[in-house]
């Protein structure tokens, strides 16, 4: 389409000529005309493309098609549109762009519109500078409604006009009107001045103009009902130039503060007696020239007595502990510029006996200068000396208490790990039995499966020593004698001594038969001599463990917590190492209670000593002093006489049992292969038929799906997925009469009481031998004859 038209006369060089896009349109929203910045400005080379592309201005060139009906209604109405802003596509791009249009109706001579006339400019620069200040706009007033009080930014000029840029909404709390009244008048608020304070104003404007420079201090504004307020202000310069000087600020309202120091003013004696009869020494503070009173409270709380300290703050400044000197100042310097509304710190003051006291100080200023520097200061010191401790022993508790967690913890583990462990000397015991029976009495390896038998019932003893540890393994005391269950924890604590410490014994030829668990007891014993060699701290000495029959008399019993008196076992484990004081040994039995550097011990190993000792109905007594060793006694009471012989009328070994007889069936479930395997070997040799499982679920499914009889079902307690208490309960579900037994290698009450709850018959412990495991099978299977 040709560019100059007869219609544009001499105006076709201009049309083009024009910096921004010019066009003519129809009525009916097809473009007719476009200048080359139009063009251009839709992403197209010529006039030509932009006419053929866009066929419908409404649709094809407005972001919303109904900008073009608006448009049409203002022109009809008005007869033109100025600054018309809309968002269009640049037709040949597809890119979104702002313009702003100017235009007008062209009519004929009758008054019908022939089309549209205007002017187009890209103003997508200023609609996004308006976007991004409109957003930091709604920011800033976010964040300034987060402020207490009223932020402002403001403009004076050189001629001392003021103009507010930006006023926070905290304003209306202060002076009751809202940011844009102040903005409208800017004078408004200086209208609000109390007359006494109208000069400092001058002086602050007077300042402002010698150029760049923070303001702060209080003042008072009056309400038009009379009512005064006390403000806070605090401004800074961000900008100065030859028109003015643009500053930001903030001011708070401090009413309540000013009223509590008129307050405090009023009230100076009332309020000094109450709180030095509260127990709070009471203190005044002149910073100008740093003197304070102190009151007789304070002084007493520090030892001293009137005139013995000068009346100045620098005398108890310097007897504040230095590691709490730089956080005492920290927190004054924070009070008095008025970030902090009240003084507030802890820390140590040195009494006049040398001695420290913690102190917790509260004050506040009352008084400043017209710069806002403090000038009087009054406050109270509190003696926490006692909080502090608590709060040292609530943390010792807390740590004790993670111990004990740990511990607990690790006996879980060790009963876990003895569990596992009984299966393999079950394994190993079982089939030691087998090999011996079948080698013969006679055969030369009897010699050495008899010391394999040995050392594996160590094993198992050992396996009892961490079930007792691990807590899984309830107190039995039985008649025994004493000697031989000390010689027997001696062997294993020689093999665990370290270097240089030698191991001395002196025990009684008698057996010195007593009540006792023997696991508990050597686990005192190595208890005793563990703490011993510790004591000793790395240097060669010596340790002596001596066991004797005692008579203790009415004195010592009395002096032994009040024990029985009368014929006792004392067993004693002495050291030649650097003793204790007598406040140490008031300790030792406490509960992680150590005198060993963190980390080097628990505290518990003569806690758990006491409460064995106590257990077995016994005492202990201990006799140490610095360099001169420690001897510690246990006192165990002796079986009498009468009770020895039916000990030993008891251990008339009793008639063996008689023959199991030929066809009971017995179920074994375990879900240790080897224990299985070894177990059904022996019932089958003593005469029993026998059917094996190895999980609860595999004997189960059996159980339902045959009807063969069961004499006995025999089932280990701890199995992956169902337990043997589990077992049971189903198994008797299906057939009630069905008898049952357990076999745990750690029987405790809650298994014996969820064990009598399922119906089973009988709990067995892990058995030493198969023998013993055939034997109790025997016992079980003849009740039912």
């Amino acid at each position: 389409m040709p560019v100059d038209r007869p219609e544009l006369g001499d105006f076709s060089s201009l049309f083009n000529f024009l910096p921004i896009g010019a066009y003519r349109s129809s009525p009916a929203g097809r473009m007719l005309r476009a200048n080359q910045v139009l063009v251009r400005l839709n992403g197209y080379q010529t006039e030509a493309q932009l006419l053929e592309g866009v066929q419908d201005i409404a649709s094809e060139w407005y972001v919303d098609p109904g900008r073009r009906a608006v448009f049409a209604q203002m022109l009809e109405r008005d007869g033109f549109v100025r600054g018309f802003v809309s968002e269009i596509w640049r037709h040949g791009t597809g890119e979104r762009i702002w313009i702003s249009e100017n235009a007008h109706g062209v009519r004929d001579a009758e008054g019908r519109l022939l089309f549209y006339e205007g002017t187009v400019e890209d103003v997508s620069e200023r609609m996004r500078a308006q976007d991004a200040l409109r957003r930091n706009q709604e920011l800033l007033q976010l964040i300034t409604a987060q402020v207490p009080g009223m932020v402002f930014v403001v403009h004076l000029g050189a001629d001392g006009h003021r103009s507010y840029r930006f006023v926070s909404e905290g304003v209306r709390d202060i002076y009751g009107f809202g940011p844009e009244a102040l903005m409208r008048d800017p004078q408004l608020a200086a209208r609000y001045r109390h007359p006494e304070d109208v000069q400092q104003l001058a002086r602050d404007l007077d300042a402002i103009r010698q150029g760049p420079v923070d303001l702060g201090g209080e003042f008072r504004i009056v309400h038009p009902d009379g009512t005064v307020k006390w403000v806070y202000r605090r401004s800074s310069a961000v900008s100065v130039d030859q028109h003015g000087s643009l500053r930001v600020g903030v001011l708070i309202d401090i009413t309540a503060r000013r009223q509590a120091e008129e307050a405090l003013r009023s009230n100076e004696a009332l309020w000094k007696l109450a709180l030095d009869i509260a127990g709070d020494g009471v203190w005044d503070w002149n910073l100008a020239t740093g003197e304070e009173y102190v009151s007789p409270r304070i002084l007493a709380m520090y030892g001293y007595e009137e005139n013995e300290l000068q009346p100045m703050a620098s005398e108890l400044d310097a007897r504040t502990h230095p590691d709490d000197v730089a956080q005492m100042l920290a927190d004054r310097l924070a009070h008095f510029e008025g970030r902090n509304p009240i003084y507030r710190n802890e820390h140590r003051v040195r009494c006049k006996d040398g001695s420290w006291r913690w102190v917790l100080t509260r004050g506040m200023v009352i008084s400043r200068d017209e710069d806002g520097r403090p000038l009087r200061m009054v406050g109270t010191h509190t003696d926490i000396s006692d909080l502090k401790q608590a709060e040292i022993e609530r943390r010792a508790l807390e740590a004790q208490l993670r111990e004990s967690q740990k511990m607990e913890a690790i006996g879980t583990l060790a009963g876990g790990v003895a569990h596992d462990f009984n299966n393999l000397l079950a394994a190993i015991l079982g089939n030691l039995a087998l090999a011996r029976e079948d080698v013969g009495q006679d055969h030369l390896a009897q010699e050495s499966l008899a010391e394999i038998h040995r050392a594996a019932i160590r094993a198992r003893q050992l396996v009892q020593q961490i079930l007792a540890f691990s807590r899984r393994q309830a107190q039995e005391l039985q008649r025994q004698a004493l000697v031989p269950l000390v010689e027997e924890a001696l062997r294993l604590m020689r093999s665990l001594l370290p270097a240089g410490v030698r191991l001395h014994t002196r025990l009684a030829h008698q057996p010195l038969p007593v009540m006792a668990d023997a696991t508990q007891m050597q686990q005192v014993l190595m208890n005793l001599c563990t703490n011993a060699w510790q004591a000793l701290e790395g240097r060669a000495g010596d340790i002596t463990v001596s066991l004797q029959e005692v008579a203790v008399d009415a004195a010592l019993a009395q002096a032994l917590d009040g024990i029985v008196a009368g014929a006792y076992a004392c067993l004693s484990v002495a050291d030649n190492g650097p003793g204790m004081a007598a406040d140490t040994r008031r300790r030792i039995f406490e509960p992680f209670f150590t005198t060993k550097a963190s980390g080097a011990g628990t505290g518990l190993g003569l806690s758990v000593v006491h409460g064995i000792v106590k257990a077995h109905q016994g005492a202990i007594a201990v006799h140490s002093a610095p360099g001169e060793g420690a001897r510690f006694d246990i006192y165990l009471p002796l079986v009498p006489a009468d009770a020895a012989a039916a000990v030993a009328d008891d251990a008339v070994p009793s008639p063996p049992p008689p023959p199991a007889p030929q066809g009971r069936h017995v179920v074994y479930v375990d879900d240790y292969e080897a224990l299985v395997f070894l177990v059904a070997r022996m019932l089958r040799k003593i005469g029993y038929r026998v059917t094996t499982f190895g999980s609860g679920e595999e004997a189960l499914k059996w159980l339902r799906g045959t009807p063969d009889r069961v004499d006995l079902l025999v089932t280990d307690q701890n199995m992956p997925g169902i337990s043997g208490v589990e077992l049971a309960r189903e198994a008797r579900a299906l057939r009630p009469q069905q008898r049952v037994a357990i076999v745990s290698g750690h029987v405790n009450e809650q298994l014996l009481a969820d064990a009598n709850a399922a119906g089973v018959a009988d709990v067995l412990g892990k058995q030493d031998s198969m023998d013993a495991l055939g034997e109790a099978i025997r016992e079980l299977l003849s009740r039912v004859d």
